[in-house]
């Protein structure tokens, strides 16, 4: 999967300040996921992020330039649509694969016939030690949004 040109710049200068995305969170007053979406490309920050993003990274210099294109609204999901070759994406491409039918049969079940939004949403990632290996523990948060009849 190719990066765009900005990513590739947010993401080399936020590797050179050796910044996580959960520092620029806390620059940003936003969550750590949602930073990197929005230097994926895939999130709108208001003009006050840019401005603590650049100046966390450094960036000063292109501050008007990356002000101009990360408060644009993105194309969402306008990621390259073929199965991921990334192993960590393609396991997540898998969990969809393998658990996606029964979870929307779990979901639908309990709520009834909709779906779960992703404009509503919320996404997290923690860590929890397991003496067996360290679990990833992944919290998606999302309203639920009936479908309407007529």
């Amino acid at each position: 999967m190719a990066l765009s040109p900005l990513t590739a710049v947010l993401l080399t200068a936020k590797r050179s300040m050796g910044l996580s995305f959960a520092d620029l969170g806390q620059r940003l007053g936003a969550d750590e996921v949602w930073v990197a979406s929005l230097i994926y490309g895939q999130a709108t920050a208001t003009p006050g992020q840019v401005e603590a993003l650049v100046q966390a990274l450094g960036l000063e210099g292109d501050g008007a330039e990356l002000a101009k294109q990360l408060t644009i609204y993105p194309v969402k999901g306008a990621l390259d649509p073929v199965i991921p070759t990334d192993p960590l994406l393609y396991r997540f491409y898998e969990i969809l694969q393998v658990y996606g039918l029964p979870l929307k049969d779990v979901i639908q079940e309990k709520f009834g016939d909709g779906i779960m939004s992703a404009i509503d949403f919320s996404l997290n990632v923690d860590r929890q030690d397991d003496p067996r290996g360290d679990r990833v523990v992944v919290t998606m948060n999302g309203k639920f949004l009936p479908y309407g009849k007529w």
